[in-house]
């Protein structure tokens, strides 16, 4: 439902339909590469927000793919697995795999140096990079308006994409009610078996 607000909110934008076309792309490149997706941020940013509804709308979706591995660049010494994986996780970046680079700042050399090399060993590199001026160039495709100004924050732009991520692919106008009725036979399917694992 806040998706839906956000949408009919901004619906005299470019945002919703912006949105909509690079998780379609995210999407394509998770289901295609079939590696798995790698999400990390900036040194100052971890994009735990996205992590989490990516997470919630790959279970959803039943999608698999798109459940990322949250990637940090301080790992504390002691804590769950799943949230220990450091920055050496992109060295091994490569072929089949997704990483979407999430930076509201500079990202810093560290994280440009192994984008940089994940994309000729492979991987799919996909940036919202509102704060970066050399990180467009390492990505196959990211997202922007045109136009774009500051009135937007990342967290409402995180929700539209993690959330058209999850859609059918239908156009929204057509799919509408049949994208409601799925939603209530997924809910229907998870409540009656065990949960995914949380963040």
């Amino acid at each position: 439902m806040r998706v839906a607000l956000l949408r009919e909110v901004l619906a005299g934008t470019e945002w919703p339909a912006a949105a909509r076309r690079f998780a379609g792309v995210l999407r394509g490149a998770v289901e295609a590469q079939g590696g798995g997706l790698l999400l990390v941020g900036t040194e100052t940013y971890e994009p735990w927000h996205l992590a989490a509804h990516l997470d919630d709308e790959a279970a959803w979706s039943g999608l698999p793919a798109l459940s990322p591995t949250l990637v940090r660049h301080r790992v504390p010494p002691a804590g769950p697995a799943h949230l220990g994986v450091g920055l050496g996780r992109l060295e091994a970046a490569g072929r089949g795999e997704t990483l979407l680079v999430v930076a509201p700042d500079e990202p810093g050399g560290a994280l440009l140096e192994r984008v940089g090399d994940a994309r000729p060993a492979g991987a799919a590199v996909l940036t919202r990079a509102a704060g970066s001026a050399e990180l467009p160039g390492l990505a196959h495709d990211r997202l922007t308006v045109p136009g774009e100004s500051g009135d937007i924050d990342l967290e409402t732009v995180q929700h539209l994409v993690s959330a058209a991520a999850g859609e059918n692919g239908a156009p929204a106008a057509a799919s509408a009610r049949s994208g409601f009725r799925d939603r209530l036979a997924r809910l229907a399917e998870l409540l009656s078996s065990p949960p995914p694992p949380r963040w």
